[in-house]
């Protein structure tokens, strides 16, 4: 044996120490039912209390009402604008550690709706519609400003709202807005939510076929991401409007993003598709995976039983949570680009994942034995990820597409990317309340389900 190969068997016997059991014990066979012996898990296993999902979640929340001001102010002078009339060119939002108007902070609004339907307490909905109603009553007045043709009006903060140029502009803040509007919150969203919907059904670039489309990196790509950035919106309109188009484009608009994307035999998608591209690279990104798997989840939370491609919207979530829970890592994570696994295990994606786990027992569309473990281990990592100060580390920064590996395997982390928040508040509401609809029992050491109470 020569002197590489002995390093090589080292590194590998070191490997597998390392990933095989830790535990020291003087136990043997004989004196002890080995079986019982307590494993040296990387994370929390078992079943999570009610209370300690609530006491996570409202660290996430206070943590959120901080970092989030919604104010103007001169920026100047910094002195708080409150006549709207008076904004101008040096009028700007007050910032804090995000940005109150993004794709991200959309999925947010409609995550704190979530949790306080869940757990009844109204400080989450009132997070959401404060800052919502906020934007409803301060736009028009930029938008009065950029109609008689100001440039600081019509590059504002508001911008992508009131002038939308892509779906990441518009498509999860719409969904909120409607979300809230039809939960009773008090403010007039209907110019907003009309200029998004026009977008996203008239404006935005499409393939021949119809397919929601961007133009980069290169002509004609598709972004799995955009299912979610512009059809859950779509859906709410379906369910606000009670209008059957709504409905149809959106399970159209699925079909074609799953002909071109969706992978039949590890059953994930591709992250990016371009038109004439031959042969096409394949990278399994985490986060676009879950964009994908949130999009079928708020589908199914609305689309009719009786449309005539509900079954098909179903089937595709089944078999995309079904391709999922085989990528799920021995730590509860997923890694980030999902069939690498030496790839970073990543916060979001493994959080997205979790609330439609969830979410699909909740509702009856998953199995309940199968996925509820996997939905309890994942939140079980996810919340070593909420610090005590409430923010959520472990999530990877804003992403571009590539097609080749290293763009995806060093993207940095950081607790202020903003992906995470609305993942893991999602994630735990939807936890509490499988916690409080079925019975769950440690059997024989693993988390096993009884059955609904």
């Amino acid at each position: 044996m020569n002197t590489l190969t002995k390093i090589a068997l080292l590194l590998l016997i070191g490997i597998n120490t390392t990933l095989a059991q830790r535990n020291v014990t003087n136990a043997n066979d004989s004196n002890t039912p080995l079986h019982l012996l307590k494993p040296d898990y990387p994370v929390p296993y078992g079943i999570p209390a009610k209370e300690e999902v609530k006491n996570a979640l409202d660290r996430i929340l206070h943590y959120l009402e901080e970092a989030t001001p919604y104010a103007l102010e001169n920026a100047q002078t910094h002195e708080k604008v409150t006549d709207y009339s008076k904004i101008n060119e040096q009028t700007e939002l007050l910032k804090g550690d995000f940005r109150i108007v993004s794709y991200e902070w959309g999925v947010t609004y409609g995550a704190m709706q979530n949790a306080a339907q869940v757990t009844g307490d109204q400080a989450y909905a009132n997070y959401a519609n404060e800052r919502l109603k906020f934007i409803a009553e301060v736009t028009p007045f930029y938008a009065a400003n950029a109609a008689k043709g100001t440039n600081w009006a019509d590059q504002g903060p508001f911008r992508g709202l009131l002038n939308p140029h892509a779906l990441d502009d518009c498509g999860a803040m719409c969904t909120a807005m409607i979300k809230a509007k039809l939960n009773g919150a008090k403010a007039n969203f209907d110019p907003l939510i009309k200029t998004h919907i026009d977008y996203i059904l008239n404006k935005e670039h499409r393939l021949s076929d119809g397919t929601l489309a961007r133009n980069r990196p290169q002509p004609n790509t598709l972004w799995l991401d955009d299912m979610f950035m512009g059809l859950p919106a779509i859906a709410q309109m379906g369910k606000m409007t009670g209008d059957k188009k709504y409905y149809d484009e959106i399970t159209k608009q699925i079909g074609l993003f799953a002909h071109k994307m969706f992978n039949k035999d590890r059953s994930i998608f591709m992250h990016g598709w371009v038109e004439g591209m031959e042969p096409h690279p394949e990278f399994h990104w985490g986060r676009a995976n879950g964009w994908a798997l949130l999009t079928l989840t708020e589908v199914l939370d609305v689309l009719p039983k009786s449309h005539p491609d509900y079954e098909h919207v179903l089937a595709l979530y089944r078999d995309h949570a079904k391709g999922l829970l085989q990528y799920q890592s021995g730590s509860g994570f997923w890694h980030q680009l999902l069939d690498k696994s030496d790839s970073y295990l990543e916060t979001s994606a493994t959080a997205i994942y979790t609330y439609c786990f969830a979410r699909g027992v909740n509702n009856g569309w998953l199995d309940a034995k199968a996925f509820t473990p996997a939905a309890l281990l994942g939140w079980n990592a996810t919340s070593t990820k909420i610090t005590q100060k409430g923010q959520v580390d472990g999530t990877c920064v804003g992403t571009g597409m590539a097609f080749d590996p290293a763009f995806y395997y060093h993207r940095p982390i950081s607790p202020y990317a903003a992906h995470a928040y609305g993942p893991a508040i999602l994630a735990g509401s939807e936890v509490y309340k499988l916690l409080s609809d079925f019975n769950l029992e440690i059997n024989d050491s693993s988390v096993q389900v009884l059955g609904r109470k």
